[in-house]
């Protein structure tokens, strides 16, 4: 791996400690000054909710270098976690933070991609986003029981203090990084160009409407006949799973009779299985191809989904709970060097940004319709009908997906692994070059 990205990682890894504690205590935080769970409930939709701009902040973050941006979006999500200093009882005021802090996390998210796809080599993305999704699995088996009790003791400030250093640690890490990119090219105007001796102006060049370029990467997605139906797979899955959430509360209630807080137990085994997906990701991806690992991701959802939760027992749920998180690194690793290889620099932010809204956007309301169904349905059928659709899903990835063929070129000048060139590196399975 590149002393690039391992020093990248470690930027990265004070972050997501940060984002580790945060959405839970911040949930947590409400309900203790509010006592309702509904409010609670909303403080984490709070943080999904600016998904709906994610176009537009993909357009933002491809008129800029790459890693300016992040070091300017990591300072920015530190100065939006400031005002919990001063919260108190003021429930708006963690509203607005969780606002921000779900804004702060799409450009990140955005940038991060294209990012990766400047420090590291083409054949090694699959082992960096391997070890981005191992390292956040395995916080999270901390981070959220580290975030209560953290706000537990010493009350919201301290959710601040490790939320700020986290950002700012990061912020730090990536101004230091060796990547020299060049200046994004700005669209239209008159340029110069030397023909020997002879100095012409060129026309300008026309200058697309503005929602046609914060469009650019949904078009793109699709466009690509191999990154549209894994993309449209992705989705599927992902609605699902969003819809389910809401079940596991009825499946550790009435199934095993257990109390509420049951679900973080069953979370924290889920993230057992995402480390160990995310560390042998990387050898699946680079055997099978990104789109058959994500179709396997997505099989492998299903003995959780359609045997364990419809059975209750410990001794079923536990390993589905872990085989549904290694399949959920897999997807996840599988996705986005998927999106990486075939998808030029200046459209990452972008594209990364759009299917980020089409895949987790619809998921949220998915949440809201799984627990109006599990109050007339019982949890067993609608966990049956899920991993029917999962399995149908996951197959239609697997079937009709052929092999993308990555196209080898030697590095040089324009595509050596810290090149900002924007060239296609990537046929789909009609034959088109991305």
């Amino acid at each position: 791996m590149p002393s690039t990205f391992r020093l990248l990682l470690g930027g990265l890894f004070a972050s997501m400690t940060a984002e580790s504690i945060l959405v839970l205590a911040l949930a947590i935080w409400v309900k203790d000054l509010t006592g309702s769970s509904r409010l609670a409930g909303l403080t984490i939709f709070a943080v999904v909710m600016p998904m709906l701009l994610a176009p537009l902040v993909g357009w933002v973050v491809d008129r800029f270098p790459r890693r300016p941006f992040l070091v300017v979006a990591h300072v920015c999500a530190a100065a939006a976690l400031t005002p919990l200093f001063v919260a108190g009882q003021r429930v708006w005021i963690i509203f607005t933070v969780a606002v921000l802090y779900g804004l702060s996390y799409i450009a990140v998210s955005a940038a991060l991609n294209g990012l990766i796809k400047l420090v590291v080599p083409g054949d090694r993305l699959a082992s960096a986003n391997g070890a981005l999704q191992a390292v956040k699995q395995g916080l999270r088996l901390i981070g959220p029981v580290a975030g209560a009790g953290l706000y537990t003791a010493f009350g919201g400030a301290a959710l601040a203090v490790v939320g700020v250093a986290g950002f700012l640690t990061a912020a730090v890490v990536i101004f230091l990084l060796p990547v020299r990119e060049k200046p994004r090219a700005r669209s239209g105007g008159k340029g110069l160009s030397r023909d020997c001796s002879t100095l012409r102006r060129e026309s300008p060049k026309p200058v697309e409407p503005w929602l046609t370029q914060v469009g650019a990467g949904l078009r793109h997605v699709g466009s690509l006949p191999v990154l549209r139906r894994t993309t449209i797979g992705v989705a599927v899955c992902i609605l699902m799973l969003g819809f389910n959430e809401a079940l596991v509360f009825a499946y550790v209630d009435e199934g095993l009779g257990l109390e509420p807080g049951f679900v973080g137990v069953l979370a924290t085994v889920q993230a057992f299985g995402g480390l160990l997906g995310g560390l042998a990701a990387a050898r699946l991806v680079r055997r099978l191809g990104e789109t058959r690992a994500v179709a396997v991701g997505m099989l492998a959802f299903l003995p959780a989904a359609s045997f364990s939760f419809v059975v209750p027992s410990l001794w079923l749920v536990f390993p589905g709970m872990v085989v549904f998180g290694f399949g959920a690194s897999l997807t996840v690793v599988g996705f986005n060097t998927l999106l990486q290889r075939s998808t030029p620099q200046a459209l990452m932010g972008r594209v990364t940004a759009a299917t980020d809204a089409v895949i987790g956007g619809p998921a949220a309301l998915a949440t809201a319709a799984g627990a109006l169904a599990v109050s007339v349905v019982d949890f067993r059928l609608l966990f049956a009908c899920t991993g029917l659709v999962l399995l149908a899903t996951g197959a239609v990835v697997w079937v009709r997906t052929r092999q993308i063929t990555l196209v080898r070129k030697p590095f040089g000048p324009q595509n050596s692994p810290n090149s900002t060139a924007t060239g296609p590196d990537l046929i789909d399975d009609t034959g088109v070059r991305s």
